[in-house]
């Protein structure tokens, strides 16, 4: 299985089964994370994490904190892709990390960033 990575007219492909979003919250200035599987119905998202609540990031009420963190898991089924701004406005961009291995997204302005489930190459 493989993420694909599409930005700036480029397409980056990893080859995982999951990977972890993480970012700062431009308002509130806190952490989130967001564990995610690579499948080809979708990405779905496995776990959220959020360090603190404010300015509509309250967790949910099945949230549990743990070591400072909310942890919970999002109802929502595999989405075909998900779209991450970047406006360049914000604290930092995203960090997605996949096989032991971190790279930023969406630090400067430009048009989203766009991961989603791309079959192997000869498939």
């Amino acid at each position: 299985m493989s993420l694909c990575i599409l930005a700036s007219g480029a397409v980056a492909r990893i080859a995982t089964t999951a990977f972890m979003l993480s970012w700062t919250h431009s308002v509130e200035k806190i952490p989130w994370q967001e564990d995610w599987r690579v499948t080809p119905e979708g990405l779905q998202i496995v776990e959220a994490r959020v360090k603190g609540s404010g300015a509509g990031m309250d967790p949910p009420e099945n949230a549990v904190l743990e070591n400072g963190w909310w942890r919970y898991t999002p109802d929502i089924p595999p989405r075909p892709s998900v779209s991450l701004a970047a406006s360049g406005a914000t604290v930092g961009g995203w960090t997605l990390c996949a096989n032991g291995s971190c790279r930023s997204l969406g630090s400067e302005a430009g048009k989203p960033i766009v991961l989603k489930f791309c079959p192997d190459e000869g498939k």
